[in-house]
């Protein structure tokens, strides 16, 4: 099929300029002889078709460069994997991460009550012991809903996720949301910014915060021996049985009680809650309990819907990263390669994610290798296609 009888690479191209066009270029002039463009699509396209390594980049594009000339300019053919990791490591990943965010937000369907689940993931082989570089750790903001990564922020060195979280969050539109964040997450600063940001919060509570801990678990535990009778409390059941597990989840809300120390240094803080757990796997039983604090009203469904897509950023992003993407497993270490390669694997987990076929990820992925009109359905995620 011809160029001109078939658009659909052109609303391609136009979107990831769009997108990337203000991306500062890293290289000096002279040493240019690939546009930087056409490196950052090549590379788009050779993650989501199953790259894991810059070797592989140049190998997809001399392999597929005939259809990557319908929307790519290549005035110097295809890149040699030197170039795209030397380029890959010189971006400036925040500069980089705001073209990502750009797209992510045309991806993600802003709506009132969604989801926005922040956790933090280690890739763990790319430390450099020689460098004296430790592994590098990432906080992630997923919308559970449209299974769209929106953003992501590398944890300095020397601080933890507390700094990196308000770092992350700062970038994102948050107004309407909820955001789950688990119990590293739990603090007064980071509350205030996210009702400051007009959103609520479900936090998760554990002994990192004393006094409010022993006081929520003190309440339910008075609550469970009255038999959760108190007419304000909330209560919701689930049940879940697939592929040889079977859990049983019971999520309790209740306004703040009145015991509640220090309440008032908790920005809008209007319920407490507990989930209790029962899981059966291949016969052995599993029993835990959670608690949590939040902004909203004492709502047991609703909170029980917060804290099952929370999970959606351990299901769908980090366990997939990790299963299908081997990102673990990735040396890429070199200046910001490690960082930028991150970026590249969540953009094309979003876009798999929304290419409607029930095939698995693993199986798209093979599928965009082998099939260049599939691959261009994916990509057409991204241009309103």
């Amino acid at each position: 099929m011809s160029k001109d009888a078939d658009p659909r690479p052109e609303v391609v191209r136009i979107s990831i300029v769009e997108c990337f066009s203000d991306l500062p270029d890293p290289r000096v002039d002279r040493n240019k002889e690939h546009k930087l463009i056409d490196i950052l699509v090549i590379a788009i396209c050779a993650v989501i078709a199953g790259c894991e390594a810059c070797t592989q980049m140049a190998e997809y594009g001399r392999h597929k460069e005939s259809w990557l000339r319908r929307f790519l300019e290549l005035p110097n053919g295809i890149p040699s994997h030197d170039t795209f990791s030397r380029v890959l490591a010189l971006i400036d990943p925040g500069k980089f991460q705001e073209c990502f965010m750009r797209w992510a937000a045309a991806l993600h369907r802003a709506t009132g009550g969604r989801v926005v689940a922040i956790d933090g993931k280690t890739l763990r082989r790319s430390f450099d012991h020689a460098e004296g570089l430790s592994p590098l750790h990432l906080v992630s903001a997923w919308a559970s809903e449209n299974h769209v990564s929106l953003g992501q922020v590398a944890v300095d060195t020397k601080s933890n996720e507390i700094t990196a979280i308000p770092a992350l969050m700062e970038l994102l539109d948050l107004s309407g949301a909820i955001v789950t964040i688990d119990a590293a997450g739990c603090q007064r600063a980071i509350v205030s910014q996210i009702r400051k940001q007009e959103a609520d919060y479900v936090l998760a509570l554990k002994q990192n915060q004393n006094s409010l801990y022993e006081d929520v678990t003190a309440h339910f535990a008075q609550q469970k021996a009255e038999g959760f009778a108190a007419p304000q409390c909330s209560s919701h059941e689930t049940h879940e049985k697939a592929h040889g597990r079977e859990e049983h989840r019971t999520t309790y809300t209740a306004p703040v009680p009145e015991t509640l120390r220090n309440r008032e240094l908790w920005r809008d803080l209007q319920s407490v809650g507990m989930v209790q757990s029962r899981r059966i796997v291949g016969g052995r039983e599993e029993s835990y309990t959670r608690y949590f604090i939040s902004s909203l009203e004492a709502d047991a469904k609703q909170l029980a819907h917060a804290v099952r897509s929370h999970w959606g950023i351990e299901n769908s992003l980090h366990w997939v990263l990790d299963f299908t993407f081997r990102e673990d497993e990735s040396r890429t270490r070199k200046g910001h390669g490690a960082q930028n390669m991150a970026a590249l694997r969540r953009l094309a987990i979003t876009l798999l994610k929304r290419e409607p076929s029930k095939q698995s990820l693993t199986t798209k992925r093979l599928m965009a290798g082998w099939d260049d009109d599939y691959l261009l359905r994916i990509l057409l995620a991204a241009g309103g296609g």
